[in-house]
């Protein structure tokens, strides 16, 4: 029999860890090639991992609620054909030895990956002011994992350098170097004053942050500390685009069995105009810009407790109502809880129907890694001097669009916006076709 590993898949673009919600197997399970083996979320997604092989569950590596990065084992499955390899033979012993050996102190033989580190946990390390060199790693070889780092920041016993015992061998002090950064205190500190801070009062209620949470949170978080934001807005008349909509949204509702909706118009505008301005469609890629080949819109679909960004693929080569149908589509699949992680893919640019609730005037924060994200803001009936110096009532609804200024300049986004600005403002009945 081998021992096979199952580890963590990228579930996104841009994903690059997830939260096990729910284990669907149990040690001992006999499973086959492609059964689901976990629920899984990410700040884009919920999905299963599915099995790589057929065997028997041998351990369950991550506990219910935990997070890992994508490429660590979340379990390990024996299969047939060959003997275990001797990596896993090792770990089994280690297993079965009383706990009184266990605290002896392993030789630099015992462990050949002591000192290796992924990002993951150099980063964890250096934000609690860990020193890895004191930590014992229950990866192979003796790899510290992210697991290791978690459970010494739960314990609230960080080891740090300065608690370092004189004796310590030359190859951990080479190490240290590598984590005990000078702004590693003030780091560590941080976080740990911030809950006692909160004051928690009879009638309260503490809500458990959960992955999906903590996911958006981090994303949300690393675009604004990576990407240096700024914002425009535009207002625009969309008077004879809603009497258009209006006039044609029953029979169409009849004869297609789903809504028209006015982001339809909204996304088809901004698919034109990108086509007409691909420099909006591009991502940061550090030494280069990449502008983007495909107009993918990414749309944000909300569900109580999580944010969901499905995307439409070519959008620009989408009529009105194709569009309308991929939006009533990919919401649903979301309120479902169907939305796969191919759906969630290659988005290259973000709508967003703020609007839908009220809002009339917001700024978002950019879906990392794309460059620009729009808001659509609600159609309000206003007050508007036209051309000819009358007043009228007007639709009016203003687009309001953050930009990364790594990528863009206000030139070009001004451009752009005066673009899906000119598109919306001459739909009618007379210029346009949903089909």
């Amino acid at each position: 029999m081998a021992i096979e590993q199952i580890k963590m898949p990228q579930l996104g673009e841009s994903v690059t860890e997830g939260t096990i919600s729910k284990w669907l197997v149990s040690v001992g399970d006999k499973v086959n090639k492609y059964d689901p083996l976990a629920e899984v979320m990410t700040d884009k997604v919920n999905a299963e991992v599915p099995s790589s092989f057929t065997g028997v569950i041998k351990e369950l590596v991550a506990n219910e609620g935990d997070t890992l990065e994508v490429g660590e084992v979340i379990l390990t499955i024996e299969v047939e054909g060959g003997e275990a390899p001797a990596g896993n033979a090792a770990a089994a012993d280690k297993v079965d030895t009383p706990a009184s050996t266990q605290t002896e102190a392993p030789t630099p033989a015992d462990q050949p990956n002591k000192a290796r580190y992924s990002p993951a946990v150099l980063k964890l390390s250096q934000e609690h002011g860990i020193d890895l060199t004191q930590v014992q790693g229950s990866g192979a070889g003796g790899r510290i994992t992210r697991k290791d780092i978690q459970k010494v920041i739960e314990s609230g016993d960080i080891p740090t350098a300065s608690a370092a015992a004189p004796a310590q061998p030359a190859m951990a002090q080479a190490a240290a170097p590598k984590v005990d950064a000078p702004v590693a205190a003030p780091q560590a500190t941080a976080p740990k004053q911030a809950a006692p801070n909160v004051p928690v009062v009879p009638g309260d209620i503490e809500i458990p942050v959960t992955g999906v949470r903590k996911a958006i949170a981090a994303n949300m978080l690393r675009s604004k500390h990576e990407a240096p934001h700024a914002w425009t807005m535009m207002e625009v008349d969309v008077t004879n685009l809603v009497e258009y909509r209006n006039s044609i949204k029953g029979d169409f509702k009849k004869k297609e069995g789903f809504n028209l909706t006015f982001f339809a118009f909204f996304v088809k505008a901004v698919a034109q105009a990108l086509k007409e301005y691909p420099q909006i469609n591009s991502m940061w890629a550090g030494d280069t810009i990449v502008q983007k080949k495909d107009i993918n819109i990414s749309i944000a679909v909300a569900t109580d407790d999580a944010l969901f960004v499905p995307v439409i693929k070519h959008a620009d080569e989408k009529t009105i109502k194709g569009i309308a149908r991929e939006i009533t589509d990919l919401a649903g699949k979301v309120r479902a809880g169907k939305l796969t992680s191919a759906e969630m893919q290659g988005g290259t640019f973000t709508v967003n129907n703020t609007g839908s609730f009220g809002s009339v005037q917001s700024m978002g924060i950019i879906n990392y890694p794309q460059a620009a994200i729009l808001q659509v803001e609600s159609i309000v009936k206003r007050p508007v001097v036209m051309n000819n110096g009358m007043i009228a009532v007007r639709d009016m609804v203003n687009l309001c669009m953050s930009l990364d200024h790594r990528v863009l300049d206000g030139l070009v986004c001004g451009r752009f916006l005066q673009r899906v600005k000119e598109i919306l403002e001459n739909t009618s009945k007379e210029n346009t076709s949903v089909y």
